[in-house]
């Protein structure tokens, strides 16, 4: 898909921005909708929600605090009842609490059929877990179905328009933290990225000398897998600080198991050290000028 603009129709339901959403793209055969758990019911009335088609249940675990989906697909039934029966199944299923929203897609001509939706729930979901941004609900691997390259081919780009309107709608569940071009590991201290970010820092107790990395994106400050967390936390960390640390996926050895993402580069530096600290101080580039000096550029 080429970089030119994308001209993107969201049309609100309900005349406010946190009710239904329906979302058309030019050029796309595809519809989506964004709909609040509270308002399926309310869509009993929409005919292209009783057609074949692929949906995401969005809401956050309460055990980790961190954004959870669930990826299915649902065919047109004798009754007409295809999608909006089976999000009307998940909402009376007590497994199915934890979610808050539903982001569907189908088509404006009802064309998807068994095969397509299969093929879409497959690549959706592993879309999902590629990307490590949501933990994916789905207790198995959704099969792919047998199509041939021409719908292949055809179902790959209605993926493509796919990402762009999910991102619209305000979830980035198919897209990574960070991009990694890389395949071969790169030590603690260094990396010719001029977005990677490193923090260094000696504990006066103990002597350990903790090191990690980060890199400034458009969303923020990502920690980057691989980084050591010291894991002893400061009698003044903040109740939300403590929860990030102790909800991270950190192996036994301090070292950091996933990208974890924040808005700002002092609570990414606390994070990795367990109490407050200045992160405009704290993070250096491979050159050693901190992040302050980098921005003041």
């Amino acid at each position: 898909m080429n970089n030119r603009g994308k001209n993107i129709t969201l049309f609100l339901m309900d005349g406010s921005a946190t009710g239904r959403i329906k979302c058309t793209l030019a050029n796309w055969t595809g519809i989506a909708y964004k709909i609040p758990r509270t308002e399926i019911d309310s869509c009993r009335e929409r005919n292209d929600l009783k057609q074949s088609g692929v949906y995401f249940l969005f809401g956050t675990s309460e055990e980790t605090g961190k954004s959870v989906v669930y990826i299915g697909q649902a065919g047109s039934r004798k009754k007409g009842e295809g999608i909006l029966s089976r999000l009307l199944e998940h909402k009376r299923n007590p497994d199915k609490d934890y979610w808050t929203e539903a982001v569907i897609f189908t088509t404006s001509n009802d064309s998807f059929g068994a095969t397509e939706i299969s093929y879409l729930e497959n690549r959706f979901c592993n879309m999902a877990i590629e990307a490590e941004r949501y933990k994916v609900k789905n207790s198995n691997d959704p099969a792919p179905g047998h199509i041939t390259e021409e719908k292949e081919s055809e179902l790959e780009e209605f993926i493509d328009y796919a990402k762009i309107v999910m991102g619209t709608l305000g979830h980035r569940v198919f897209d990574p933290l960070i991009i990694d071009r890389k395949t071969e590991p790169v030590p603690m201290l260094q990396s010719d990225d001029d977005k990677i970010l490193f923090f260094k820092n000696k504990i006066r107790k103990s002597g350990e000398i903790i090191e990690a990395k980060c890199k400034q994106t458009e969303e923020g400050f990502v920690v980057l897998k691989g980084s050591m967390i010291y894991k002893i936390d400061s009698d003044h960390i903040s109740p939300g600080l403590k929860k990030a640390r102790d909800n991270a996926s950190i192996d036994k050895n301090g070292i950091l198991q996933e990208n974890v993402l924040f808005l700002s580069p002092s609570y990414a530096a606390a994070f990795v050290i367990g109490r407050n600290a200045n992160g405009l101080i704290a993070w250096k580039n491979l050159a050693g000028k901190t992040l302050k000096d980098i921005e003041s550029i």
